[in-house]
């Protein structure tokens, strides 16, 4: 084990986001010291998973705000790697471009503002989505996109249709972050988890979750989420919340890792959801015969054909393997009768 004064020390902006909280369980679990930021350190429900993962090593936690320039650089400071997961989740929002759009793009330069200040981050890790590649029009079936692909931004915003702001906010925050890397000598690394899912330490439930369950549940309004997923998606891209964790810190260590990297371990539809499940949780009484316009097979691919090459192994490839602890976590969460 280091000694305390070799540890690496990595902050994770966010941490009471459901992947931010799970990557900071698994820096601590690593020997890493870990700077925390949320916005409000004294909401003792909120945080309340903080506490718990302090026992598992050194972690401090920062009062920090997207929208204020300045307010990240006292967690940013002395940090080796920034993981950037602190963004924007109002897809609701009545006016996108002012509650989700601008402050993506504003939230993310200030942080990396704060990376340049410290001057001792070695690489700044950015999480983005799968949803800045895969939102476009797309004909016929098996498109295999990759890191080059990107969502039209003209085309949503043309249409502004479903949650067409949130796939826009991320090309123009990652296009703004890699703008800033380079004029300011950053090695910035992006990645792009499609639908995650599993199990994570916030208990918060605002995430894909319920939507992923939603089969399970019998929630209609989560199933139409669903729904707009595959829509937007080309099909029901899925990778394991741990998976997406390793990978985090995969791309933070390969000091060759450049650019973006897809992080996707299965491209599935509903229909072939909803009969895995039927098979395997019979107790549940899913419907296989799902009314709406869905698809056979996907439309779109994601394989993460980069990442796999440059060494990463996923540990979560089949639905089988993904739904395991995604059920029990639908218990604890209450989404699923226990």
């Amino acid at each position: 084990m280091a000694t305390a004064d070799m540890k690496k020390t990595a902050c994770v902006t966010g941490g009471n986001g459901y992947i931010a909280s799970a990557l900071i369980k698994m820096l601590l679990e690593k020997g890493y010291a870990v700077k925390t930021t949320v916005r409000n350190p004294d909401d003792k429900e909120k945080n309340s998973h903080l506490e718990g993962l302090k026992e598992l090593g050194h972690l401090e936690v920062f009062r920090a705000d997207l929208d204020n320039e300045g307010s990240f650089d006292e967690a940013i400071a002395g940090c080796d790697y920034a993981f950037l997961l602190a963004a924007p989740v109002n897809y609701t929002a009545k006016n996108p471009e002012k509650e989700l759009i601008e402050p993506g793009v504003k939230g993310t330069l200030n942080v990396l503002r704060s990376c340049v200040k410290a001057g001792t981050v070695k690489r700044v890790i950015l999480t983005s989505s799968t949803a800045a590649i895969s939102s476009r029009p797309l004909q016929g079936y098996g498109h295999v996109l990759d890191e080059e692909s990107w969502s039209d931004v003209e085309y949503l915003t043309a249409k502004r249709t479903g949650l067409w702001a949130y796939p826009v906010s991320k090309v123009l925050l990652e296009k703004a972050a890699s703008k800033f890397a380079q004029e300011h000598d950053i090695s910035l690394v992006t990645l792009c988890p499609s639908v995650t899912v599993g199990e994570a330490p916030d208990r918060q439930v605002y995430t894909t979750v319920p939507a992923i369950l939603s089969l399970l549940s019998g929630d209609e309004a989560e199933l139409r989420v669903l729904k707009g997923i595959e829509r937007a998606s080309g099909s029901v891209p899925l990778v394991h919340v741990e998976d997406v964790c390793r990978a985090e810190i995969f791309v933070a260590e390969e000091e060759a890792a450049a650019g973006r990297y897809i992080c996707c371990s299965l491209d599935t539809t509903i229909v072939e959801m909803a009969r895995f499940l039927a098979k395997k949780y019979p107790q549940y009484n899913v419907n296989t015969n799902i009314s709406g316009d869905l698809l056979e097979e996907p439309i779109a691919l994601l394989p993460s054909a980069k990442l796999t090459r440059e060494g990463f192994e996923f540990k979560y490839r089949t639905l089988d393997h993904i739904y395991d602890d995604m059920v029990e976590y639908g218990k604890t969460l209450g989404i699923l009768p226990s």
